[in-house]
């Protein structure tokens, strides 16, 4: 069916867009001797090539008008040449085996029907070079091969541009296309395994109902024959995992759950085989087939779950765009793969695009996406000065960024390769439960010959299925799906929170968190402080005062060096610099020693106040105070509600500061907080921590510099600030990457929901598999219903884990109740 003008008000409607069309608009296009009116010279242009390409076709068939496309995509040529690079085409063009072609996979935006497929393919085809293409109208791909030597993949792109079709190179990683490849034969197998169980059910079903000579010796001869027959390609083909398995574990002198499975599943089906061969003994095809289809059912399940869990971390891993907009010394432009990027280098970030590297604003200000790293939907302003993290989306306003960190630097390949260490390792709740799980098939194997050996005696004819259903009912399946599954969502709803586990028991930790302890600067507070006052002592002017505060902290990463940053001027130098953890700084300028940091620190044989209350430093020249600065840091606006919220769930919060006794005590009391100690170094901090530890207590860090890092070391569970130092960060077991302090708050509830669906999981694994092994054991539980109870027990598992992807952060409940519940 054509979709023509006609069918809208030809006055007003554009025929190739659907769009209104200006009153007295000049474009149109004949077709049909008829002349159809169009919005703008862009669809005009489109129109025209179409049609003058001979696919006029395209606007007799189509179905729908087809989305406009957004005029930022209206790109030339020159914009797609960054993927005529030849490192960037490695990484998604592949080349054909038969001739000198190649060929890759485009992902499309804007396909709606099938005119767009067909629009594309013939566009494409006719492109000079082009040997093929397809669309893929299910996912929005086309596969096109070409002839390099005579067509350019920019061009290829460009075409498709310009005919409202946006496209680029779709080439999933080997880790996603190995998952894509198990999940297609998991798929394939689960269907074998169904199809053979509901046929050999359909076969089994009379032989169980029949009365006493109701079926010919014939007809069993031929429904087992054929149960044969169709149970045969279920355990050569869909239960081949389960025989794998068997061996690897067996080869590592390891008893995995597959051990007992493969034994169920072989020695049912030889039993099976040999009594039709031979005419004599009981058959068991259908359970066979239904033990398999369960089994599978419930892996699949389980996997699907932990892959939807691990998505955000794949995206992640690709969240650094391909290619990035250099500025030359010269002012010109270069499209060039960001791989290239390193450190000094000048980008162009337009809106719309990613930041293809970490790097610092040199020019203009924006609004920035950041919500894959951090979590948080709003974006965020930058300006010039401020950093940017790669892997964010520029939204409003071009940005020139100076590159500090690119590629494997990035903090994007940091947090990945964080991830990693996490996932490297188990806490010890799993590891019990692989020791568990592990033991337990030993036994059930022990417990199997026992009860096969009384069986012997007892009932020969009922041995063999009283053993296929011990071995099937207590299979520990469920065990071993307890605790990774949870875990495997607990990181996925801390992932989308914006908090990074980076170590494996970091989440049990967090559930038994008695005391979380603060430091101030950069966690409590903005991190960003800013030098209010200057007070000259003696001769000294405050402008020198601040030049030579600004060499003295030039190098330095804590807060209190960013707000000397202003003053920072290159003729004046500091040599010989040493950093003095928790007291400050020193060096020395023009042949003399200059300290600056706290008063007994800077000038230790005097006495001296600071002039008022709040944060002050003091400046030294061989001893001798030379200046006074004052210094403010804004509190982080959740702060206080964050330790109202910790503090309601009966968890005990103190501040840990370095600062002066003013500034700690002004703070604490703006938070009500009780408990708060000042001018603590970083040894009284440790020891600090020490002494709630060894009032039986688990205690949390939270912490963001390189002073802090002995702290978080001694911590039951450290986190650091998203704006923390790279030694911080790995120090610490978990890593806000959100600015909000309350991602705590939800840190420890996600974690004791995790910690909790372990235990439940654990517990129904364990009392199952007790309650259910005396009943097969003493031939109550048939084959098929082991089965069922296995593949049940499962997926019960793995639904009580995924809850956790429902999670709500509860309402706080008062001081005292909720004390009462934690220490029930």
């Amino acid at each position: 069916m054509s979709l023509t003008v006609g069918e809208a008000d030809p006055a007003t409607t554009c025929y190739h867009c659907g769009n209104p069309v200006p009153a007295g608009a000049p474009w149109s296009i004949s077709l049909d001797e008829c002349t159809h009116p169009l919005c703008c010279p862009g669809c005009e242009a489109v129109a025209h090539a179409i049609v003058d390409g001979g696919l006029a076709s395209y606007y007799r068939f189509r179905t729908e008008l087809p989305e406009r496309p957004d005029e930022r995509q209206a790109v030339k040529a020159e914009t797609w040449a960054v993927f005529d690079d030849p490192g960037l085409q490695r990484q998604f063009v592949h080349d054909d085996t038969d001739d000198a072609t190649v060929h890759a996979t485009l992902a499309v935006d804007g396909i709606t029907c099938a005119a767009c497929a067909w629009l594309i393919e013939h566009r494409l085809n006719d492109l000079e070079g082009v040997t093929s293409s397809a669309v893929n109208l299910s996912h929005h791909r086309v596969r096109v091969a070409w002839d390099p030597a005579r067509l350019k993949l920019s061009r290829i792109l460009a075409e498709m541009a310009g005919i409202g079709y946006s496209a680029q190179p779709y080439e999933p990683d080997a880790a996603q296309q190995r998952l894509q490849f198990e999940e297609r034969m998991n798929i394939r197998r689960l269907i074998v395994a169904a199809v053979g169980m509901a046929q050999v059910m359909m076969f089994s079903i009379p032989i169980y109902v029949a009365g006493p000579g109701e079926i010919s010796e014939d007809f069993y001869a031929l429904f087992h024959w054929l149960s044969f027959a169709l149970a045969t390609p279920v355990v050569f083909f869909s239960a081949m995992p389960f025989f794998r398995n068997a061996v690897r574990d067996l080869r590592a002198r390891v008893l995995g759950m597959d051990v007992p499975v493969s034994i169920a599943i072989g020695g049912a089906y030889l039993a099976s085989g040999y009594a039709v061969l031979s005419g004599t003994g009981e058959v068991y095809f259908d359970s066979v087939a239904m033990f398999t289809f369960f089994l599978l059912f419930g892996r699949y399940v389980e996997a699907r779950a932990r892959r939807r869990s691990g998505h955000t971390g794949n995206a992640l891993a690709g969240a650094l765009p391909l290619s990035a907009v250099r500025l030359e010394a010269n002012g010109e432009e270069r499209i060039l793969p960001a791989s290239e990027l390193a450190a000094g280098d000048r980008v162009l970030i337009r809106p719309g695009h990613g930041v293809p590297a970490d790097g610092v604003i040199e020019e203009g200000e924006s609004s920035l996406d950041e919500s894959m790293l951090t979590g948080e939907y709003l974006p965020v302003t930058r300006r010039i000065g401020d950093s940017v993290t790669g892997g964010s989306q520029n939204i409003e306003s071009p940005l020139v960024v100076r590159v500090t960190h690119a590629g494997k630097e990035a903090r994007v390949a940091s947090i990945v390769d964080l991830t990693d260490r996490a996932f490297a390792s188990r806490p010890r709740l799993a590891q019990m439960a692989a020791r568990m799980s592990h033991l337990f098939v030993l036994r059930l194997l022990v417990v199997t010959a026992c009860v096969t050996t009384a069986w012997w005696f007892i009932d020969p004819s009922r041995m063999l299925w009283v053993m296929l259903s011990v071995l099937v009912v207590t299979c520990p399946c469920a065990l071993a799906l307890a605790t990774p599954t949870a875990l495997t969502a607990g990181h996925g709803q801390l992932r989308r929170r914006g908090i990074l586990i980076t170590r494996a028991d970091a989440i049990e930790s967090l559930s038994q968190v008695d005391r979380v302890i603060f430091d101030k600067t950069g966690t409590l507070t903005c991190g960003e402080m800013q030098l209010i006052d200057t007070r000259p002592l003696g001769e000294l002017s405050a402008e020198r005062a601040r030049l030579i505060g600004a060499a003295l902290e030039a190098h330095s990463e804590h807060p209190i060096a960013r707000a000397f940053r202003p003053w920072r001027e290159a003729t004046v130098d500091a040599s010989d610099r040493n950093s003095r953890t928790g007291q400050g700084v020193e060096g020395t300028i023009d042949g003399q020693r200059w300290r600056l940091g706290r008063a007994d620190f800077a000038a230790a044989d005097h006495d001296l106040t600071t002039p008022d209350d709040g944060q002050w430093l003091l400046l030294s020249e061989n001893g001798e105070p030379r200046a006074w600065f004052a210094l403010r840091d804004r509190l982080r606006d959740d702060a206080a509600q964050t330790i109202a919220e910790l503090m309601a769930r009966g968890i005990r919060v103190e501040l840990l500061s370095g600062d002066t006794s003013d500034a700690v005590r002004s703070m604490a009391e703006q938070l009500g907080l009780d408990t708060w100690h000042a001018g603590v170094s970083p040894e009284g901090k440790l020891e600090r921590i020490r002494q709630c530890q060894a009032a039986g207590e688990k205690v949390a860090m939270i912490g963001d510099g390189i002073n802090d890092v002995p702290v978080l070391a001694g911590a039951d569970v450290s986190i650091a600030m998203n704006g923390a130092t790279d030694l911080a960060r790995t120090s610490a077991d978990a890593v806000l990457l959100s600015p909000r302090l309350m991602r705590i708050v939800e840190a420890i509830e996600v974690a004791r929901a995790t910690r909790r669906i372990m235990r439940q999981n654990m517990i129904w694994s364990v009392c199952y598999n007790f309650s259910a092994l005396p009943l097969a054991a003493i031939g109550i539980v048939p084959p098929w219903v082991a089965a069922l109870g296995m593949s049940g027990s499962s997926l019960v598992v793995v639904g009580n884990a995924l809850r956790l992807n429902r999670f709500r952060l509860r309402p706080s409940q008062p001081p005292g109740r909720d004390a009462q519940m934690v220490n029930a």
